[in-house]
């Protein structure tokens, strides 16, 4: 029980860290792709600041795998965290540490019981849009056959490929842009369909607390029918008795 309660502490005291320290990669991210003129050194800070927010949640996973009172089953049930920590070790690309951060914030702001749904998913389409916009624009700017070339290109290509729209009026030509483009419309695709069940569900549980009710009332108007149905026979019952008493 103590490992448990530890680890819900250090889940509990990290949680607005690690999202404070989510929005520090996002600005790293971003400002490179987005300002072309950035000398070397503030790409080499946003790029320390990307791994050092990487390294962070690496921290963290390994932290709460020490804590966990089954080391196995915590492994088991958060392999994704673990494919995330690892994935930028493989090779290191920008858009693995990218990828991998993004999969680390959605798995930990998922455990905060405050967050939610509705939040989650608003969150979560907002930094879709953002990140694939950047990333999409960070692979297909240089791209000789490319016709991604500024912000507002990238985003409203990444606009509508989530909605698996696709005008075609701007579309990747490289294959890591065409990787992003498979990503992006998956979770499109994902998240319309956690808003979908979500809204289905809502409708759900009202009419069954509506059937809940309306059986509630059948119940107590049947109970009701039952003691008039009593009430009557024993009323009959006496004025029979008082009958034959007169007789």
């Amino acid at each position: 029980m103590e490992q448990v309660s530890a680890q819900a502490r250090w889940e509990r005291c990290t949680q607005r860290p690690l999202l404070g320290l989510a929005v520090a990669f996002a600005l790293a991210y971003a400002v490179p792709i987005v300002d072309t003129s950035a000398g070397h050194a503030l790409t080499a800070a946003c790029t320390v600041v990307e791994w050092v927010v990487w390294g962070a949640f690496a921290v963290d996973y390994v932290v709460r795998l020490a804590l966990a009172p089954r080391r196995t089953e915590f492994v088991r049930r958060h392999w994704l965290d673990l494919c995330a920590v690892v994935l930028p070790l493989l090779q290191p690309l920008r858009l693995l540490r990218l990828v991998s951060t993004l999969l680390l914030v959605g798995r930990r702001a998922r455990m905060a019981p405050q967050i939610r749904l509705t939040t989650y998913v608003v969150g979560a389409v907002i930094g879709l849009l953002m990140f694939g916009s950047l990333a999409v624009l960070s692979v297909e700017r240089e791209s000789p056959q490319g016709n991604i070339r500024t912000l507002g290109d990238a985003v409203w290509w990444s606009f509508t490929t989530m909605t698996t729209v696709g005008y075609g009026d701007h579309a990747p030509t490289t294959g890591l842009g065409r990787m992003i483009a498979v990503g992006l419309m998956l979770s499109g695709i994902a998240l319309l369909g956690v808003v979908t069940a979500n809204i289905a569900a809502w409708f759900i549980s009202r009419f069954e607390k509506d059937d809940v009710e309306e059986r509630r009332q059948t119940e107590a108007i049947a109970v009701l029918t039952e003691e008039v149905r009593l009430l009557r026979a024993e009323v009959a019952r006496l004025t029979a008795e008082r009958e034959k008493q007169r007789h």
